[in-house]
């Protein structure tokens, strides 16, 4: 089995690695190229699929040594449980996106080098899934950086366009200050282990002081944090998810943010050991603050990929919570509790990738439809694209956390978390603290299902509101499979949750001595049930997704029927919609501005909006022709954390320039000077 095993992971980074080389060199025949790259794309996902799952079911760990070779030393990895589900969530998300890839790359020929797109693509994955398999710290960082620069050259893909390029400066800007922190804190357990292999640091970093553990703690805070894109680390992913590709920006916020709540769980669990409180108070104040400001910025936002974006803030923040409640109870000694926090943040990982990619793809589709992401110009869309609504609807639903979906799932675990430390015997702060923040979550949720009615009927419902929402088609029918896929995900987990609990069980027991199994699962796949315990009592509860899914069928059913029997006595006709006799248009339909206005106006404090209003008029001041209605928010985080960083940067820069005099002689006295002073302290 370990042979069959090492077959398959050679044969999964070998086919795409095969799969960006082909591609690339059948860049002049385009529709071969994205036949061949995304081919060889699918089939080291299906490998994923294969790989990752039976070792989580098996219960086994893998160590692999390739015969390739990074600057002389061979590529060693470590398959661990939380590597192989790891693997097993990108290969999951990367599928269904390969797939949907067939159609939507089309899009690009003759605009775009599809080759480039199927080079990158692949070696986007192949970085990923090396990374989580590394088993080292040189390794990690080699892979880190591989993944940075490769989602780099993904996001200004359409670089002809100014708007990308500054994205992806940004965004490469932000990454590698966080790869920064990621280094110095891998150096400084190098420096007190002697070692850069993460097997071996368990039983080396016992001895470490606590205050080099905090060091530690809050540099991959800082680090992973901005690859997250925790608040206010998060300006860059606005920015760069937009102005990716939308089958890239799919994997990049379903994906890519995880490899970062990997490295953090990677440190703090395996390599730090129990902490201090206060590392999971703070971990648990940011995710709280990432989810709450994530969604209500989502909520002011037009532009449809910038929304979703912003909603990968919010549901990064929520993942954030539920590991954050998971190192309180840690540091308590209460490691069953703390495995109802682990276990929801580790399931909405995956439930947040299948979601989150379903909307990216839906958005993508939207776009390739419309050739527009704003959506003031869409509406009436269901109409046009059906399919694409339906499943548009379903990750809406989802990513709203309403059940019988999979998002309904794992947040209802972090309530549960979060209600625990209400109860639990941890003081009297710790027990404010919890449903204080299980209320900040609830608020969350319920901005997020109202930004997601604005979204979907926004663009879906209603009567188009431009020539390119009129003109608008539904997309070829590998795209439709692609987003049918994770839309048939976000129901099987919802509905039967038993199955991503199960996988998650040898996850849980490698980091904090605790299975799942049989402590959240009640009755198979029937019910969902917190673990009880430590004076726990109050509040806890439990679910059963199927139940609900009848309940909601059967009351459906229900209303259908007595529908039915009230029309029998009454004619029903199907009309225009009356407007006082005049005709209806597009203008008189509800905007998304308008949507979100009571939201603004609620919370202005933070949003502080401007707005501007021009009016031109057929007889001055009596009879008005059109109102313009100009309205922004300003970009707080910007103003207050970046801004000032970037004029004293600027300011330093135009003083070192004095250096920079464009004598020869000048210069060769700076060498001469930086070598007697090399000389000095070499002596």
């Amino acid at each position: 089995m370990p042979v069959f095993n090492e077959l398959l992971f050679t044969v999964m980074l070998g086919s795409l690695l095969l799969g960006a080389l082909l591609s690339f060199l059948l860049q002049n025949k385009p529709r071969l190229s994205i036949l061949v790259g995304f081919s060889f794309a699918n089939l080291a996902c299906l490998t994923g699929l294969v790989l990752g799952p039976t070792l989580l079911l098996s219960k086994r760990s893998l160590d692999i040594i390739l015969p390739w070779s990074v600057v002389g030393a061979n590529l060693q990895f470590s398959l661990d449980p939380l590597a192989a589900f790891f693997i097993s969530v990108i290969s999951v998300l990367s599928l269904s996106v390969s797939i949907f890839s067939y159609g939507y790359a089309r899009a690009y020929i003759g605009k775009q080098n599809v080759g480039v797109l199927g080079l990158f693509y692949n070696l986007f994955i192949f970085s990923m899934i090396a990374l989580v398999s590394s088993s080292n710290t040189f390794m990690f960082i080699f892979f880190w950086e591989i993944m940075s620069l490769v989602s780099y050259f993904l996001v200004v893909y359409e670089h002809h366009d100014s708007r990308v390029r500054r994205a992806g400066f940004i965004y490469i800007v932000m990454t590698h200050i966080g790869t920064a922190f990621i280094i110095i804190a891998f150096l400084l357990l190098y420096k007190e282990t002697g070692s850069y292999n993460f097997a071996q640091y368990a039983s080396l970093t016992h001895d470490l002081s606590p205050n080099v553990k905090t060091v530690i703690f809050i540099l991959i805070t800082l680090g992973f944090g901005t690859k997250a894109g925790i608040v206010p680390l998060h300006i860059w992913l606005p920015k760069a998810h937009p102005a990716a590709p939308s089958n890239v920006s799919a994997i990049m916020s379903g994906v890519m943010l995880k490899t970062a709540i990997y490295g953090f769980i990677r440190i703090t669990f395996d390599v730090l050991g129990v902490g201090p409180i206060w590392w999971g108070v703070l971990i648990l104040i940011i995710g709280a603050v990432s989810a709450l400001l994530g969604v209500m910025y989502a909520l002011m936002e037009h532009d449809i990929k910038r929304l979703l974006a912003y909603h990968s803030v919010e549901n990064i923040g929520i993942i954030l919570m539920g590991i954050g409640v998971a190192l309180i109870f840690i540091s308590y000694g209460y490691n069953d509790l703390a495995l109802i926090g682990l276990t929801a943040g580790l399931f909405h990982v995956l439930n947040h990738a299948v979601f989150k990619g379903l909307l990216f793809l839906g958005a993508g589709a939207v776009h390739y439809s419309t050739h527009t992401r704003n959506i003031e110009d869409m509406g009436g869309l269901l109409k046009k694209m059906p399919w694409t609504g339906f499943f548009f609807l379903i990750g809406s639903i989802s990513i709203s956390a309403i059940p019988p979906f999979n998002g309904f799932v794992s947040e209802w675990l972090t309530y549960q978390a979060l209600l625990a430390m209400g109860s639990a015997k941890l003081g009297v702060a710790m027990n404010i603290m919890g449903p204080v923040l299980g209320a900040a979550l609830a608020l969350t949720g319920a901005l997020a299902a109202a930004c997601f009615v604005k979204a979907f009927g926004i663009m879906f419902l209603a009567v188009p509101r431009s020539i390119k929402a009129e003109k608008a088609q539904e997309v070829p029918l590998t795209m439709l499979v692609g987003m049918g896929l994770l839309a048939l995900l976000c129901i099987i987990f919802g509905v039967m949750p038993y199955m991503a609990i199960q996988v998650l069980s040898p996850v849980t027991a490698s980091l904090i001595g605790m299975e799942t199994i049989p402590l959240l699962g009640g009755y198979r796949w029937l019910n969902v049930t917190p673990v009880m315990g430590q004076g726990v009592g109050v509040g806890a509860t439990s679910i059963s997704p199927l139940i609900i899914l009848f309940v909601l069928v059967l009351s459906a059913f229900l209303v259908y029927l007595l529908i039915n029997r009230v029309s029998k006595f009454r004619k029903a006709r199907i009309d225009e919609t009356w407007n006082c006799g005049i005709a209806l248009t597009s203008k008189m339909e509800y905007t998304a501005t308008s949507f979100s206005k009571p939201i603004r106006i609620m919370f202005r404090a933070i949003f502080q909006p401007t707005r501007e209003i021009e009016k031109e008029y057929v007889l001055k001041p009596y009879l008005t022709s059109r109102i313009k209605y100009y309205g922004s928010i300003k970009p707080f985080f910007e103003d207050i954390f970046y801004r000032p960083q970037l004029k004293f940067i600027l300011k330093l820069a135009d003083k070192v320039t004095l250096l920079q005099s464009g004598s020869i002689q000048l210069y060769l006295g700076y060498i001469f000077v930086t070598l007697v002073v090399l000389l000095i302290f070499a002596g």
